[in-house]
């Protein structure tokens, strides 16, 4: 990817400056529950919910909005918000929404809603379609170092 695992800035939109990506680990409810949101949005406002019943990615509206784990999480529908917000875990993507290609190998990255897979009904996501494609060649092994690195991850 070309960037330094611990140099690496997220450029908002709208800002006036760059912000260290891990000034957006946000964490919620006393627990390291940190969540891959820009501005405050988790999962570059894309409905999860969509992952599971339309099979494909769809954008969420800020009208269909739901606060979780110290991000706004953005809906299509008010049925996936409500979906959502009766079991979030269902529905949230594992690793808090970073590339689970990242988080196996011991960081976190961004990711694009496109590049995206559903496993043992967790939803996973990577930084783009390449990176999804090696995170595929060993899924099992790819969510088991993911599983054992993301607790420490998260409590940084």
């Amino acid at each position: 990817m070309g960037l330094s695992r611990r140099s690496m800035l997220w450029i908002v939109p709208g800002a006036t400056l760059a912000v260290p990506l891990g000034a957006l680990l946000l964490s919620g409810q006393g627990q390291a529950a940190q969540v891959n949101a820009e501005g405050g949005v988790a999962v570059r406002g894309t409905d999860v919910v969509a992952y599971a019943t339309q099979g494909r990615p769809v954008a969420g509206r800020p009208d269909f909005a739901h606060a979780w784990r110290g991000a706004n999480w953005l809906f299509a529908s008010a049925a996936h918000r409500d979906l959502f917000a009766a079991d979030p875990e269902r529905y949230a993507p594992a690793y808090g929404g970073f590339c689970a290609y990242a988080v196996s190998e011991g960081y976190t990255a961004p990711i694009d809603p496109a590049a995206w897979r559903i496993v043992d009904g967790r939803l996973f996501l990577n930084y783009d379609r390449s990176v999804q494609r090696r995170w595929e060649r060993d899924i099992p092994g790819r969510v088991a170092r993911g599983d054992a690195n993301w607790p420490r991850i998260a409590a940084r």
